[in-house]
């Protein structure tokens, strides 16, 4: 019998669950809106209050040149290892080694495959990994000296630009990066509870009319746009302005949507050591060679940048093309399209953190946390995942560590579980600050083990006592039990923080089959190598 064929089914949860017959009926009716996946009855988040009144407190990579196995594509590791390791490689792999190694997706290849285009030369933008930052960029400008591939990081089209296909071809689907949808922003919920030191949003869309399709394990890819009040402090430092014309536009309109304000690359202090004399220019000459006189060079962002040399009055084209474009961030997708067909929804961290006397914003998570108007329409676009997806198998079990936003995948899979009645037992570690304020879809997860799909909910709360946990301290906690569900074949997935979270968890899974598997460290290490090549552990980390 198909999805759309089931006849609904409401009384999901058995008389018995610990709920009032008012909490019961709020969860029955979203987990029938899941089951009958009927779109004009999608289950929305429920606000702060309603939550608090209701629950009670609770582009897949080619194959490789080499059979190296790449062991510098390690997201933790840092660039000089990852270079040494790669060292006497093709220079494929040593450009490979550069990157950031978190296969995000984010550039529009994965870190193997951008690599080989970069060596080949069929990519000529050097600066499109975002997670690696300045640090890659200059790296890969050294290794491209070594190819007749350009070697200079060549401007994209503005964000807001849609590609369109050469005359007598088919226009290729939307929602690609190339070829992005139009989606309309519905809503934003806070997920924090007053007093938290955290600012975290559930964030809807409605796809109708995007063209736009995804599957639980994808990220959706979002075209932000500059902060108001930072665009007007540029255009202040600047001495320029806003409707100086740019190529067709203004340059207030390219400096909030076309050119990223974050980092100030090494071509602005390039060109500023052409404004400046004496020891300034000096210190400019040493900031665009990767150097840091000041101890500063980390903080300068743009706007940074330009009160560092107060008084310079740049032509405004010519720092225009000094910056790198305003790249679209990725997000895991929070949702199932199974549950809710035609709705997307995200899991936000807003950004915020004052530096050097001034409140420095994230472009793309304070775009949808404060200034998305809803009804919005706005380009988006799906970044298909690359080996992480729930198992083909529905009677295989899942293991899920995602603390924090990281639990956004996780929803996804267990809405997708329920809409699918997968037979296959559900195990999720989240962890946060503090519970009371920090318990992300406590009501929805609840809900979720008492209708028996969610069969465990291990939490982790990292300021609720005198000692810090984490979601690596509860796994081996739960050794022997994670240790038979591992050697029953289930699944692992972890998704966060990859400098840290991600490398602990990993370690933590090593240590469990060390204590209760009986390994040496080696073995046990081999272990989950082994996991990861049979793709029964996977990692979404960023």
């Amino acid at each position: 019998m198909s999805l759309q064929s089931r006849p609904p089914v409401v009384p999901v949860l058995p008389d018995s669950a610990p709920f009032s017959a008012e909490q019961r009926a709020w969860l029955n009716g979203f987990f029938a809106a899941i089951l009958s996946t009927d779109a004009g009855h999608a289950p929305m988040a429920l606000s702060a209050g309603d939550a608090a009144a209701l629950m009670p407190d609770i582009s897949a990579p080619a194959p490789a040149e080499e059979d190296d196995g790449a062991p510098w594509h390690d997201p933790s590791m840092p660039l000089p290892e990852r270079m040494a390791l790669a060292e006497g490689k093709a220079l494929p792999r040593r450009m490979m080694a550069a990157m950031a190694q978190q296969d995000c997706g984010q550039c529009g290849y994965v870190c193997e495959t951008y690599a080989q285009a970069l060596a080949s030369g069929a990519e000529s933008k050097l600066n499109l990994c975002a997670p690696g930052g300045k640090e890659t960029l200059r790296m890969l400008k050294q290794l491209a000296a070594e190819t007749s591939a350009p070697a200079e990081a060549a401007p994209e089209a503005p964000a807001t630009a849609v590609a369109h296909p050469a005359p007598g071809h088919a226009a290729p689907a939307t929602g690609t990066r190339e070829y992005p949808g139009e989606v309309t922003f519905l809503s934003r919920t806070r997920l924090n509870k007053e007093g938290s030191e955290k600012e975290t949003w559930h964030v809807e869309f409605d796809l109708a009319g995007s063209g736009i399709d995804y599957a639980a394990g994808d990220s959706f890819g979002v075209f932000p746009v500059n902060d108001p009040g930072l665009v007007a402090a540029v255009l202040e430092a600047l001495h320029a302005p806003a409707d100086f014309p740019i190529a067709g536009h203004t340059l207030a309109e390219v400096l909030a949507r076309e050119v990223c304000l974050k980092s100030a690359p090494d071509a602005l202090f390039t060109l500023i050591s052409y404004l400046v004399g004496g020891a300034r220019k000096a210190k400019a000459r040493a900031l665009a060679n990767g150097e840091d006189p000041d101890g500063d060079a980390a903080s300068l962002d743009v706007l940074a940048a330009l009160r560092k040399f107060p008084g310079i009055r740049p032509d405004p084209e010519a720092l225009v093309e000094c910056l790198e474009p305003l790249q679209p961030r990725l997000y895991s997708i929070s949702s199932s399209p199974v549950a809710t067909p035609g709705r997307l929804t995200l899991t936000v961290d807003a950004v915020r953190y004052d530096l050097e006397g001034r409140t420095r914003l994230g472009v793309a998570s304070t775009f949808l946390g404060d200034r998305l108007a809803p009804g919005t329409r706005m380009k988006a676009y799906i970044q298909k995942a690359h080996g992480f997806a729930l198992p083909q198998d529905l009677a295989k079990d899942v293991i899920m560590v995602g603390p924090g936003t990281g639990i956004a995948p996780f929803r996804s899979f267990l809405h997708e579980r329920l809409a699918t009645r997968a037979p296959g037992r559900n195990w999720l570690f989240f962890g946060h600050q503090r519970r009371e304020t920090d318990f992300f879809y406590e009501d929805e997860l609840s809900g979720l083990q008492a209708a028996g799909c969610l069969t465990r909910l291990d939490t982790a709360w990292s300021r609720d006592g005198e000692r810090k946990v984490y979601v690596q301290d509860r796994i081996r906690e739960a050794g022997p039990e994670l240790w038979g569900w591992l050697k029953d074949g289930a699944h692992f997935y972890v998704c966060g923080d990859a400098k840290r979270m991600a490398k602990d968890v990993e370690k933590a899974v090593a240590d469990v089959a060390a204590t209760h598997g009986g390994l040496s460290a080696e073995a046990a290490a081999k272990f989950v190598a082994d996991l990861k090549t049979a793709g029964r552990y996977q990692a979404d980390v960023y």
